[in-house]
């Protein structure tokens, strides 16, 4: 089973986790940071960032210098740091005129990319001299707002996903921090902002994530045409299949041929995408049911008027353990080449997490491979 933990009674917009996983950071989709530490088993608030002016969209929490980035729809990020009693922010100097969308540090921890409505993606580090975190943009060809990034294992190359409908692959190559890079699949020549790729599924559907694999060979993107497309740069074969669900708003790599992916169904689902680049659909991760309905008591009566304006027996659930829309996906154990568990937020206002070894015990022939 996996772990549930009911948070919050209206939406997470999104979350992250620290290195050793003791404790996590989400937004209740509000202005506010809620950071979270387990006393005595259960999940607990330990602080609230509050410097942000309007909704936060984007967090992720560093391994190395346990630094927390955020980003919100204020046009800010700041650079989060715990001095022992409290977290300090440094305002990051990002030079947009539209909400920023999304945030991830990179592989090596010297810089993270924001991704914005002003159709630019901002390429951040800390400048010694300074003593501040400014930016240098990647625009063109972008041509609409960047929902979604991801870092290729190289940490010079970034993956971009789109409402233009494309997802791109970009050099993020910051010479005044980092030495040059190798040739890879993607392409010899990474001056910065370079596209060295631009997919496009033919179905005119926003792409809502990208995910590089472990080895950064293949690119897996998902769009709002109900589609999910892999992609193989080491022989450009390019998988895509548009399935009979709804679509999907989030996906990661588990393993090199392994994705799990989740959306507007409510629950995750497991792709495989073979040797052959074969993109295959495998199975649903969530074989949870729904409970027998039995008599209401008094505070479930109230429940139901604070949460539904009814008092009756109107049974509403899902048969899965999100009940409204999974929103982001996060490895939580183990690494990209061989993951052993990963967590998921939905609009519901819950966190699960979901052990891969849990899952193949329960559902017959599964194998994260």
């Amino acid at each position: 089973m996996p772990e549930v933990n009911e948070l919050v009674t209206g939406a997470i917009s999104c979350h992250c986790w620290n290195g050793d996983r003791t404790k996590f950071a989400m937004c209740p989709n509000n202005n506010e940071v809620h950071i979270y530490t387990k006393k005595g088993g259960k999940w607990e608030v330990e602080h609230i960032l509050k410097e942000h002016g309007q909704r936060v969209t984007g967090m992720d929490w560093s391994t190395k210098s346990n630094s927390l980035v955020t980003c919100g729809a204020d046009r800010n990020a700041y650079v989060w740091v715990f001095n022992g009693k409290e977290w300090k922010p440094s305002l990051v100097i990002l030079r947009i005129n539209r909400a920023a969308t999304f945030v991830k540090w990179s592989p090596l921890e010297n810089k993270f990319a924001v991704g914005s409505g002003a159709r630019v993606v901002s390429i951040c580090y800390f400048e010694e001299e300074n003593d501040w975190w400014v930016s240098k943009h990647i625009k063109k060809p972008l041509r609409s707002t960047v929902l979604s990034v991801d870092w290729h294992p190289n940490n010079y190359l970034i993956a971009v996903g789109t409402s233009d409908f494309k997802a791109r692959v970009f050099s993020a190559y910051v010479k005044e921090i980092e030495s040059k890079p190798e040739a890879t699949c993607w392409g010899k020549k990474m001056t910065f902002g370079s596209c060295m790729a631009e997919f496009y599924s033919g179905g005119g559907g926003w792409v809502h994530d990208v995910s590089f694999s472990p080895s950064g060979n293949k690119l897996a993107y998902v769009g709002h045409d109900s589609s999910i497309t892999v992609v193989n740069q080491t022989n450009d074969k390019v998988a895509t299949v548009k399935h009979s669900y709804l679509p999907y708003l989030a996906c990661q790599f588990l393993t090199e041929s392994s994705i799990v992916a989740a959306g507007y169904d409510c629950y995750p689902v497991l792709w495989s995408h073979d040797d052959n680049d074969q993109l295959t659909y495998i199975n649903k991760l969530d074989q949870s049911e729904k409970k027998a309905s039995g008599q209401l008591s008094a505070m479930e009566k109230f429940r139901g008027l604070d949460k539904r304006a009814s008092a009756g027996q109107s049974d509403t659930s899902l048969e899965c353990t999100h009940q409204n829309a999974i929103v982001q996906i996060c490895l939580y154990s183990g690494s990209k080449e061989s993951a052993t568990g990963f967590s998921t937020i939905g609009v519901d206002g819950r966190l699960v997490v979901w052990s891969c070894k849990s899952l193949e015990t329960s559902i017959a022939g599964l194998r994260f491979t």
